[in-house]
This record gives structure tokens, C-alpha cells and sequence, in this order.
């Protein structure tokens, strides 16, 4: 191969592996990824039922979790069931969590649960790859008396 027949092949190389890169360390996801992670989330709950289900959705090397997109479940009294990014919050009753500015985010999401099939919720959280507050839009969907939610940062 000469040098010239070779340049456009590592042009190409050197593109891919560039935008595959900042792909990976990233975010990208959109609003149609969480809502695709919620959907797929309740009807794996449906299938496995809860005991089996929130082990897998709370590993982060399941299909659950895709960078900084994962799913969280909360009881309808803010118990959080399963968690995705931080396992420590398990268990935990965190209706009283606030974001930066003072939002009660978790008792607004668990009363939009119990008022709504499904929502779409803006509030701050620290970005697990970024490791910085940003805005984020959670998706949620009810199922019984818990809200399914995935969420997206807006950096």
C-alpha cells in the first residue's frame, strides 16, 4: 500500500476511534433512551417480579445501566427499591431529598406517580460520570405502587 492509497484509511481510523471515544466517556443519551430503559425496566419487573428484578437493575454492569442512564425504583412513600448508580440509597425513605436549589424531587416524584401513569421531571443531580451537579430530566412511569424512572443530564 502506498502512502497516498493509505491517508484516507487512517483518516478514517483516527475519525472513528475519536468519536467512539467521546461517545464512551459521555453522556449522549436522549429523551427516547429513557424512556426505552423505563419501558424495558417495568416489563422485566413484570416478567421477573421484584426480589428477582431490582438485584439486576441495581448492578451497574447490567443492561440497566448505560453510562450516566440508569434506573432507579421508588416506593410511592419515597423508599427507594433500586438504584442504578448509588446502591447506598436502597432502602432508604428520601421524600425529603433536595436538589441544589431546594427542590423536594423525590416527594414531587412520587406524588407525580401517584397522580400520573407516567411524567417527565426536571430537577439537579450530580452526574455519576461527570461527577458535577447538573440538570436532569427523569422519565417515570408508575407500576403498582412504585415509579420506574431513568433519567438524562442536560450539561
Amino acid at each position: 500500500m502506498n502512502i497516498r492509497s493509505g491517508k484516507p484509511l487512517i483518516a478514517a481510523l483516527f475519525t472513528t476511534l475519536t468519536f467512539a471515544g467521546a461517545f464512551a466517556a459521555g453522556s449522549g443519551e436522549t429523551k427516547d433512551d429513557a424512556v426505552a430503559m423505563v419501558k424495558k425496566a417495568v416489563a422485566f419487573i413484570k416478567e421477573q417480579g421484584p426480589d428477582k428484578a431490582y438485584p439486576v437493575i441495581d448492578d451497574k454492569a447490567s443492561q440497566f445501566h448505560d453510562r450516566d442512564l440508569y434506573v432507579v425504583v421508588y416506593q410511592l412513600d419515597g423508599k427507594v427499591l433500586a438504584h442504578g448508580s448509588n446502591q447506598k440509597f436502597i432502602g432508604k425513605d428520601m421524600s425529603d431529598a433536595q436538589d441544589v436549589d431546594g427542590k423536594l424531587y423525590v416527594k414531587e416524584r412520587v406524588e407525580l406517580a401517584g397522580k400520573q401513569a407516567s411524567f417527565w421531571q426536571d430537577y439537579k443531580f450530580v452526574n455519576p460520570v461527570t461527577k458535577k451537579v447538573e440538570p436532569k430530566e427523569m422519565y417515570c412511569e408508575k407500576l403498582d405502587n412504585t415509579a420506574v424512572c431513568a433519567g438524562i443530564y442536560k450539561s
